[in-house]
Formats: structure tokens, C-alpha cells, sequence
């Protein structure tokens, strides 16, 4: 290879030299300058950031905060339940789940497309080889000819449509991981929900059976009463229809447990016998959580929920392509270039050389296109707009779940202490009345009364205690889970 010829003109063929040609550079390069020109005035990108839509977010909180809590890690929440199953279920739970994983396609679909639209702003580079041995005319001698040299095109992003588009996929990929998150937190919850109701009904369940014995019993005394004339017919049907009223709601609320370790058993894909073996460890034990505490106001809160971040990177994925399509009215400008060592030999004489060319410069112009570029340019803006109320509208619900949550709870704890006096008074009357049966100074049908009312008190607390804890669950939801902003964000340019 000739060093000294690297960078000019190719020696294997003539340079052609005319004064069109010179001409016609000057025109590229006026060309040239007046689009650069327009790219400095041409302004289509809008605000990325979606500021105005929580414009107008409360400071402060209008329902009670919970009170004598703690402010723990809710990443560490579900092991701090005084149940081991809980935390395990849900990490088996978020390995089968089919949404999580699902969020992780979507990452690495976000992660393609950012790749892509940034390598869409640098030049592309290729390797071209050829070769090639013959003549073309018969009087002509036998020649080979060969190549071996980069390629390289290069579109220049003028107007931001680039690079609006590389933000655009900057933005969806922070939303897609915080989709993932968020995904996670609704995993957990879902787990979380179906083994308190779980628990929850088989403590049903057990009152359930003290009630159908109790009922049974009172209908076996009501028909040997009736035999012996003491009680009317109409009242020993009154009480099997009881007793077998009491058997239904036994059937019923076993039923209902049945479906929850099936939920159970979808959610965690664990097989049905071990997790059956591991839930009759702490059958009828509703688990209760460590408490914490809600004292910063709504904004700071609502930082911790990823899907709220995940409507923000919408907003400004949307802006982003709402500029890309402004920017797409304008014209496009593609670079091309090449260089290559080449070698051509013909009869017994050989040349090596350099051959190098720079273009063609393409300017592309949209004359006429039947309006498709504006339309576009103006769904774009729609979509911009949408994503904007949408993400307001997400900040709304975000703050109405967190203070549902607080409501619940303050209710909860608030009725609790009536339902546990309430429960004391019964179980007081009812040792009371067990000691007077046991006397003789009382009948089973007052004992069997009692008994029942003393379940009844115990079926309120349970359902005060499932009510209390699913409330906290929404409340471990609707603050995101633990999760927080990532200290460093993709880029948006």
C-alpha cells in the first residue's frame, strides 16, 4: 500500500474536475448552513417535566395518622411479622409470578430501545470487502480488482428528533423499572391479603364449630323436652332448622378456606400437600404486623411509590415524543463515506491505492405528505396532554389510598376497644352461667345461649383484626413497599 496516497484522491481512476462541481458544493454548503440556521430557531420540544401536574398536591394529610407506631424499613416489613410463612410465601410468589416477569421483558424491550435510539445518533460503521477477476469486452485483457474498507452513514440530528427520541426511551426505560417495583409491592400485597383472610376464616371456623355443636345440643334438649310434653313441636323445629343453620355456615365458611389455599396455592406455584402441611403450623392465628408510623406529608410519601414514578417517566416519555414528531417536519440530512485499500492488477501490472470518497450529502425535503406529519405532530401533543391528567389523576388516588388506609385504621383501633369490653362481658356472663349450670341453678338452654353470644363476640374481634391488618397492608401498598427514587436516574437530554 502506497502510505503517502491514503487520504487522496483514488489513483485508479482520473479525478474529474469541473466547474459544475464546484458550484454544486457551494450549494451544499448554503444548504447546509440554512438548515443549521433553522435548527437554532425551530423550537418543538416541550417541558419534560411534569411538574403542573402536582401543581396543586396537598401538604398535608387530612385523616389521622396512626398513632404508637413505628417508623420501620418497609422493605423488611414482611419479616418483621410474627408469622415466618408470611415473608416466604411472597418470595415464592414474586419467583412464579407471571406479571414480574413480564415487568422484566418490558425492561429489556425499554433497554433495546435505548440502546437503539442512541445508536441512531452516532454513524454507522461497516466493513465492505470485494473482489472480482475478468474482462468485459474481448479485446480487453484479463484484470483482477479487490477492496477492503470501512463504510460509514451518518444522519445528522439537525432538529432534535434524535434525540428526542433516545429521551423518549430513556424515559420509558426508568418507567419500566419502576413498573418492576411496583409490581413487586402488588405481589407482596396480594400474598399478604389472601393469608390474612385465610387465618382469618379459619378462626371462623372455629367459632363456627363451637356454634353448630352448640346449636346441636340445644336441639337435642328441645326435642327430648318436646317428647316429654315440656316444649311445643313448633319449638323443637324452630331449633333443628338452628342446629342445621349452624351446620351450613360451618360448611360455608370451610369452603371459604378451601379457596383461599387455592388462591395461595396459584400465587406461589408451591405444590398444594407442603403448603397444607406448612399453614397447619398456626391454623386459626391471624398474624400481626410490627406497626409504623405515616408523618411526612403527602408529597414526600408519594416519592416512595414507584408506580407514581413510573405516570411521571410516561409524561416524559410523551413530551419527548411529541417533540420527535415536530422535529420529523423538518428536513432530513444523511452523510455518506467510505475508504478503502484497493488492488487492481492487469496484464503482469499491479497498482495498490487508497480510494476514499465523502458523500453523497442527502437532503431529504417534505414537500407534500397529505398532512401525515402534522397529524402525527399533534397526536403526539394529545398523548402529552393525556399522560399529563392521567399522572395528576394517579397523585389523586395515590393520596386517597394512603388516607382510606389511615381511616381504616383509626376505626379499626377505635372499635376494637368497644369489641374487646363487649367480648369480656360475655365471656364474664358465660363463666357465669357455666358455674350456675354446674350448680343447678341454671339450664343447658341458658348455658347454649350464652355460649353463643360469647361467638358471636369472638367472630366481631376476628373480623376488627382482619379488617386491621388488611388495612395495613393497603397502607404498606399504597406507600410504594419501601421502595425509593433511585439516587441516579437514566439521563434525559
Amino acid at each position: 500500500m502506497n502510505v503517502q496516497s491514503r487520504f487522496q484522491p483514488a489513483r485508479l481512476l482520473p479525478p474529474l474536475r469541473k466547474p459544475r462541481q464546484t458550484a454544486c458544493r457551494l450549494a451544499v454548503c448554503a444548504t447546509t448552513g440554512f438548515l443549521i440556521v433553522l435548527a437554532g430557531c425551530a423550537s418543538t420540544a416541550l417541558e419534560l417535566t411534569p411538574e403542573s401536574a402536582s401543581a396543586q398536591l396537598a401538604t398535608q394529610w387530612h385523616a389521622p395518622l396512626p398513632h404508637g407506631g413505628r417508623v420501620d424499613d418497609l422493605r423488611e416489613w414482611w419479616s418483621q411479622f410474627d408469622d415466618p410463612l408470611v415473608p416466604r410465601l411472597i418470595e415464592a410468589a414474586q419467583i412464579a409470578s407471571p406479571t414480574l416477569a413480564q415487568a422484566r421483558a418490558n425492561i429489556a424491550d425499554a433497554q433495546a430501545t435505548r440502546v437503539t435510539r442512541g445508536a441512531a445518533l452516532l454513524p454507522a460503521l461497516g466493513v465492505a470487502a470485494n473482489a472480482a477477476r475478468g474482462r468485459s469486452d474481448l479485446a480487453d485483457p484479463v484484470s483482477s480488482i479487490s477492496s477492503l474498507g470501512l463504510q460509514a452513514t451518518w444522519e445528522l440530528d439537525l432538529f432534535g428528533a434524535g434525540r428526542a427520541g433516545l429521551a423518549a426511551a430513556e424515559a420509558r426505560f426508568a418507567s419500566s423499572q419502576a413498573g418492576w417495583h411496583s409490581a413487586r409491592v402488588s405481589v407482596a400485597a396480594d400474598v399478604a391479603r389472601n393469608y390474612v383472610e385465610l387465618r382469618a376464616c379459619e378462626a371462623h371456623v372455629q367459632q363456627a364449630r363451637i356454634d353448630a355443636a352448640s346449636r346441636a345440643r340445644s336441639a337435642h334438649l328441645t326435642d327430648l323436652a318436646a317428647a316429654g310434653g315440656l316444649r311445643t313441636a313448633a319449638t323443637a323445629d324452630l331449633a333443628r332448622a338452628s342446629a342445621a343453620q349452624g351446620e351450613v355456615a360451618l360448611e360455608e365458611r370451610k369452603m371459604q378456606c378451601e379457596l383461599f389455599i387455592k388462591a395461595l396455592v396459584a400465587l406461589t406455584a408451591q405444590e398444594e400437600p407442603a403448603l397444607r402441611r406448612d399453614l397447619a403450623e398456626h391454623t386459626g392465628r391471624i398474624p400481626q404486623p410490627v406497626e409504623f408510623g405515616v408523618s411526612a406529608v403527602p408529597g414526600e410519601v408519594l416519592a416512595q411509590r414507584p408506580d407514581i414514578q413510573a405516570a411521571a417517566q410516561d409524561v416524559v416519555a410523551a413530551s419527548a415524543a411529541s417533540a420527535q414528531a415536530n422535529a420529523q417536519r423538518w428536513p432530513r440530512i444523511t452523510l455518506a463515506g467510505n475508504i478503502s485499500a484497493a488492488h487492481m492488477s492487469s496484464l503482469g501490472v499491479s497498482s495498490d491505492g487508497t480510494v476514499w470518497s465523502v458523500g453523497p450529502i442527502a437532503i431529504t425535503f417534505p414537500l407534500f405528505d397529505g398532512g401525515m406529519r402534522r397529524a402525527n405532530a399533534e397526536a403526539a401533543k394529545v398523548r402529552y396532554e393525556s399522560a399529563t391528567t392521567v399522572y395528576a389523576a394517579r397523585l389523586r388516588t395515590a393520596i386517597q389510598e394512603v388516607e382510606s388506609a389511615l381511616i381504616t385504621l383509626e376505626s379499626t383501633e377505635r372499635r376494637s376497644e368497644s369489641a374487646s369490653s363487649a367480648a369480656d362481658g360475655f365471656g364474664r356472663s358465660y363463666r357465669a352461667t357455666a358455674a350456675s349450670y354446674d350448680a343447678g341453678a341454671s339450664s343447658l338452654f341458658e348455658l347454649e345461649d350464652a355460649r353463643r353470644s360469647l361467638v358471636s363476640t369472638q367472630r366481631t374481634l376476628i373480623d376488627l383484626s382482619r379488617e386491621r391488618l388488611l388495612a395495613w397492608v393497603s397502607l404498606y401498598r399504597s406507600m410504594g413497599g419501601g421502595w425509593s427514587l433511585p439516587a441516579q436516574q437514566p439521563s434525559v437530554p
